[in-house]
């Protein structure tokens, strides 16, 4: 088939990690997640696992043709940006006194816990705000609609947003198997903090989450007021540059028999070897 109407796994994979750096994605996304990762200390794959359900719960609706969820996107967009802005300000606040939303917790043997509803909430304004932005909001609803069947949308959409968030696991995978940020550094007080009555430790790792939340959180709020993260025809070359991507790649993979299986294949293998370092 022809390259622009039948997009290879790997293509979508590819446009999905190009289409990370666009700048209206990679300005929200990256610094929430490595505020979280200072945030969290342990369990740093699990809460990547958990961040990533966030984005990929709003990404594949718009893959399978939620038209009203692409409409929302377009017409709420710049009302989402703030929205996520001030939800960052306020993890600040809860990372810097190391609090915990109350939600239910995950629990692993002789570790600590992932604040589950944090994490996965700020994965919700992370896809959120990522189809907010017109490169991959077009990018992905364009090599889904070019697959030839439902089945073949979904998995492109899968690694389109798999793509999004390898970086994440790599990073994750490294910073988890050597132990980074539970290192005594991280966890030494500076000293503390009396609210009511109760003494929050003020820990570097906390400080570091907290200034990196409320660093984004005060961009993201003024970068939407200024018009830099609109959905205009500024992100127009981003936008061509994932497609092209794409396209090119299905160009030169298109002659390479079973290679959505094999690509699969690989990223089943990779998969259970993240699962067996986070375990570790």
């Amino acid at each position: 088939m022809d390259a622009y109407t039948s997009i290879s796994f790997l293509a979508a994979f590819i446009a999905g990690s190009v289409a990370l750096f666009a700048p209206c994605c990679i300005t929200y996304l990256l610094p929430s997640y490595f505020g979280n990762i200072f945030r969290e200390k342990k369990q740093v794959l699990l809460m990547t696992f958990i961040y990533s359900l966030g984005i990929f719960s709003v990404m594949l609706p718009v893959v399978l043709g939620a038209k009203a969820l692409s409409i929302f996107f377009f017409r709420l967009h710049d009302q989402t940006y703030y929205l996520g802005g001030i939800f960052l300000l306020i993890l600040a606040g809860f990372a810097l006194l190391g609090i915990k939303l109350p939600m239910i917790d995950l629990h692993r043997k002789s570790t600590g816990k992932v604040d589950v509803w944090s994490s996965y909430t700020l994965g919700l304004f992370s896809g959120i705000t990522s189809s907010c932005c017109a490169p991959v909001l077009i990018g992905v609803m364009t090599l889904s609609t070019l697959s030839p069947s439902i089945l073949m949308s979904l998995g492109v959409g899968i690694f389109y947003v798999l793509g999004m968030v390898a970086p994440l696991y790599l990073a994750s995978a490294f910073i988890d198997s050597r132990n980074i940020l539970d290192r005594p550094l991280m966890r030494k007080s500076i000293g503390a903090i009396d609210i009511f009555g109760k003494q929050y430790d003020l820990l570097i790792s906390n400080i570091a989450a907290s200034a990196v939340f409320l660093i984004t959180g005060l961009a993201t709020i003024s970068m939407t007021r200024l018009g830099l993260l609109g959905m205009d025809s500024n992100q127009s070359e981003s936008t061509k540059l994932i497609q092209n991507v794409a396209f090119r790649v299905s160009d030169i993979a298109k002659g390479i028999p079973g290679l959505n299986f094999i690509f699969l294949a690989v990223v089943i293998l990779l998969a259970v070897k993240l699962f067996k370092i986070g375990r570790k």
